[in-house]
């Protein structure tokens, strides 16, 4: 019990990565019905973008001074291949059946993971990320490693222009509308394939977010990293109630709190102690999206996503 508050922090660090990758897929969902599952290959994308500015810097440059540089290339390349999926391979489909663009996305997803491997320098191994110097820092009987420090910031910051945006400017006004029946958003002259690509570029930006804190919370970025990532993501999705941004958040943060604790206390319960530590980590997340499943299927805060005739 001595470990709890710093195994709830480590989970609620964890859980704001969850968070910032599955407002991709919730706000999608919201507007198109799309499950895009090339998003956890987006996410990997933007790790490397960020990687890519850090070796094109000057040797000994400082990290603090290139992290601005490092997370503005990991939105451009994240965005820029959000955008062009949404644009080549989705937009086409956008009529056909459901199952379809479903399709489009898994072969996306290994289309990506698949160049990254082929053609990025190094990338058939884990390529180091740098790490941001000093630290940990000790508060209480809380230890905060020096590359959770920018999640910290990153997470509250990114929700709350999220929030902003969303509510207070047109085009959020825009999406929400579009969200709720896109048929009368274009009667009264919206312009929904726009609204469509802003929910894609929006989407990308949070999951380049999130891979930058990957790499500083873990010191590396690899071509596989998108793959399980981007399924805990789309689980905290479906768990904070599929279609609602905020209740992405909250439930990145309800599954990384509940990962980080099974990992850490199943093992300490009787006859289940093969089941504990990180190795069963991933498969415990999953019995969480199954009970949820079974008993709130509209997850924690409820689908918000209008039904359409």
């Amino acid at each position: 019990m001595n470990e709890l508050p710093q195994q709830l922090v480590n989970g609620l660090l964890l859980g704001s990565m969850y968070g910032l990758v599955a407002i991709g897929y919730t706000m999608v969902y919201g507007i198109v019905q799309l499950i895009n599952f090339a998003h956890g290959e987006i996410f990997m994308t933007g790790g490397f973008g960020a990687l890519t500015v850090w070796l094109i810097l000057p040797s000994g440059t400082n990290v603090l001074l290139a992290l601005p540089l490092m997370i503005i290339g990991a939105i451009i390349v994240a965005t820029t291949i959000a955008v062009g999926a949404e644009r080549f391979a989705y937009r086409p489909l956008r009529g056909g059946p459901r199952l379809a663009p479903l399709i489009t996305a898994i072969g996306l997803s290994l289309a990506l993971q698949q160049a990254v491997w082929a053609w990025y320098p190094g990338a058939k191994s884990a390529r180091t990320f740098p790490e941001i110097p000093g630290g940990p820092f000790e508060l209480g009987p809380v230890t905060i490693q020096t590359g959770d420090v920018f999640l910290l910031i990153a997470a509250p910051l990114s929700m709350a222009f999220l929030g902003y945006f969303v509510m207070k400017t047109r085009t959020g006004r825009g999406m929400q509308a579009t969200a709720q029946d896109p048929d009368t958003a274009k009667l009264m002259g919206i312009n929904t394939d726009r609204i469509i690509v802003v929910a894609f570029a929006l989407g990308a930006a949070f999951a380049a977010i999130g891979a930058v804190a990957y790499g500083l919370k873990y010191g590396e970025v690899q071509f596989r990293m998108g793959f399980l990532l981007g399924l805990k993501a789309f689980t905290a999705a479906v768990l904070g109630g599929i279609g609602n941004i905020y209740g992405a958040m909250i439930g990145g943060l309800t599954l990384g709190v509940a990962e980080t604790m099974a990992a850490a206390y199943i093992s300490e319960v009787p006859g289940l102690e093969q089941l504990g530590g990180q190795s069963w980590a991933n498969a415990w997340a999953f019995v969480l999206l199954i009970l949820v499943l079974l008993f709130r299927p509209q997850g924690i805060l409820g689908e918000r996503v209008a039904d359409r005739a």
